[in-house]
């Protein structure tokens, strides 16, 4: 497989992988996260930057087709959901009701553009992204959709998951 495969041509994936500003956050966080690992933060595992894509983009598709079981498939069991203006959500069953319930109110056409991927230890990343496109209301209109997200990811059994997850929109109130 390679990152053509997930939209990205090699200079887009080589330019996300040397961005100055993604060295810059990753030397920025360096002090706070060394005691938590030998590993070094700078260098960071070609095929694990490969799978956290690959799960950033299938997280984009289950979310565009309101897939709440393949959704809480590439959750962690613990992981958790802090959805704008919704209580957070912990653990399989809630993550699924929350996502049940934004799937019931709504239907989104958003894209993903992943601004950073930074693997913390061997079993630890984070990833910032960025998404827009429309948003169906239920029973209403269509209109434009754009958020920022963070993403905690781990590593489970070889398999990179969603740990934790938070959006807020970039769109100033109607």
């Amino acid at each position: 497989m390679c990152f053509e495969t997930l939209g990205f041509s090699n200079i887009e994936l080589s330019n996300f992988l040397t961005n100055s500003a993604i060295k810059q956050s990753v030397r920025s966080i360096s002090p706070l996260i060394e005691p938590l690992s030998n590993a070094n933060p700078l260098v960071a595992d070609t095929n694990d930057m490969f799978l956290i894509t690959k799960l950033l983009k299938t997280y984009q598709d289950y979310l565009n087709a309101s897939d709440t079981s393949s959704i809480t498939s590439i959750y962690t069991p613990d992981g958790v959901f802090m959805g704008q203006y919704s209580p957070t959500a912990i653990g399989t069953n809630a993550v699924s009701d929350s996502y049940n319930k934004v799937f019931a109110a709504i239907t989104l056409s958003v894209e993903f553009t992943i601004l950073e991927v930074v693997p913390i230890t061997e079993e630890w990343a984070f990833a910032r992204t960025v998404s827009q496109g429309m948003v169906k209301v239920e029973g209403g209109g269509e209109s434009s959709e754009a958020n920022q997200e963070l993403f905690v990811l781990r590593k489970m059994s070889g398999v990179w998951k969603i740990a934790r997850y938070c959006f807020s929109t970039v769109l100033p109130p109607h």
